[in-house]
């Protein structure tokens, strides 16, 4: 039997074997906001938030629990478990912010990102679909994570930023090594056990990029969100108007990489897993049903690519009964909260007919809700729609290489397999 003193939540290598839903299961019956001891790891005690009502509530508290820092940090802080130095991210990358400064980034940022943006660019991600199962089709087998999933979220990030089809593949190492440093298969050569240099490594070589970005868009306008970014201006509620430094504007580059790529390729490889374990939920897309808005939020609700985000408390508070000092780390843990049982009937099953359904895979409401939800929600249908109409007998003949990190719920490679079959698109 699992014991709540058994749960170690900075061994990396649980998260290589399996996402431990078991320890949740056991945290939200029995300590639902629990506090973790030091570990060799991370030799500082945070807490773990693990219900979904508890969840809600941080998120509802505003600058309580902060997503910049707290008392004692002196600037440290951020979303990750471990500290992120001043100057480096909190308080100047727009997930490491707080109101009123969130409040302008996103203002900045978001006419990128608008519902009528997303649905202007269906068509083209429809295409983009089409390019990516043709390329795969007639092997009748595939790498379903680099194939596949990691394709249409690094075609829309290009798209949108404006960065050129054959640099595309610059975003996804960076992506990798952000986020995967930890992990043997992505960390630098010579970085051995220290993930954080080659997180840095890949930091500077993103902000070094995103900078030449810039002066390319200003000496050529083109008509994405970068070029808008290089110039783009916001009147505040007090009458001011600001834009964007090149350090703020280089860090929302890498922000909007990692975010919009690993996130949704994440889902998609999950809900591939999510799938094949009910195949009772397969079989109508595989006869001709859509996957309306209750069915994506649904594979978004049982894949939760996004394991935590730490926050720190700013003065002393209670929640779910415990005490909370300033200045402690505090993470929650949406896939924990998107299986909790006092809100969702059999929640570790899959029901694309589950509704209502307001899920924390965006986040639980606030001001940091994800600007990106549209996107992931249309990449999300057109992938799946497409994969049920041209390779509806699809499987996988090996077990999921997982990522070793305890950020993401983070799929490296899927081998998969399906009946050949002639491209779509002549060449």
């Amino acid at each position: 039997m699992v014991t709540i003193d058994d749960i170690d939540l900075t061994d990396l290598d649980v998260f290589v074997e399996r996402m431990p839903h078991d320890w949740f299961d056991l945290l939200r019956r029995e300590a639902p906001v629990w506090c973790h001891p030091a570990t060799d790891e991370h030799p500082e005690p945070f807490w773990v938030v693990s219900s979904y009502e508890h969840i809600s509530e941080a998120h509802r508290s505003g600058t309580l629990f902060s997503h910049q820092t707290g008392p004692g940090r002196d600037g440290a802080g951020g979303v990750a478990l471990n500290d992120i130095a001043p100057g480096r991210g909190p308080g100047l990358q727009m997930v490491m912010t707080d109101p009123p400064q969130h409040t302008r980034y996103r203002k900045l940022v978001n006419t990128g990102l608008t519902p009528r943006m997303v649905r202007r660019m269906e068509d083209v991600m429809r295409l983009r679909t089409t390019i990516i199962l043709d390329r795969i089709c007639e092997r009748g087998t595939a790498d379903f994570v680099l194939d596949v999933a990691a394709e249409l979220p690094l075609m829309a990030i290009a798209d949108i930023i404006g960065v050129p089809d054959d640099e595309r593949h610059l975003l996804l190492d960076w992506s990798n090594r952000t986020i995967g440093g930890s992990d043997p298969e992505y960390r630098d050569e010579g970085a051995a056990e220290n993930h954080r240099s080659t997180y840095e490594a890949a930091m500077i070589e993103m902000a070094m990029y995103a900078h030449g970005l810039t002066d390319r868009k200003r000496t050529e306008p083109e008509d994405d969100l970068w070029t808008v970014l290089t110039s783009a201006t916001v009147t505040l509620d007090d009458g001011t108007t600001a834009e964007l430094t090149d350090i703020e504007r280089d860090l929302f580059f890498t922000l909007l990489l990692v975010a919009g790529n690993e996130t949704t390729r994440n889902a998609i490889s999950l809900g591939l897993m999510g799938f094949l374990d009910h195949p009772d939920q397969w079989g109508p897309l595989t006869e001709g049903a859509e996957m309306d808005e209750v069915a994506v939020d649904e594979v978004l609700r049982y894949t939760s690519p996004v394991n935590y985000f730490r926050r720190t408390a700013t003065e002393d508070t209670e929640l779910g009964g415990q005490q909370i000092r300033a200045g402690d780390k505090v993470t929650l843990w949406y896939p924990s909260g998107n299986r909790d049982e006092k809100v969702y009937d059999d929640p570790h099953r899959m029901d694309l007919t589950r509704h209502p359904n307001h899920h924390l895979a965006f986040g639980g409401g606030g001001a940091h809700y994800c600007l990106g939800a549209n996107l992931a929600r249309l990449e999300l249908k057109l992938m799946f729609e497409g994969l049920a109409r041209r390779m509806p007998d699809i499987v996988s003949t090996g077990p999921a290489d997982r990522l070793r990190m305890n950020f993401v719920n983070g799929i490296k490679h899927l081998p998969v397999e399906f009946t050949p079959s002639e491209p779509v698109l002549v060449a």
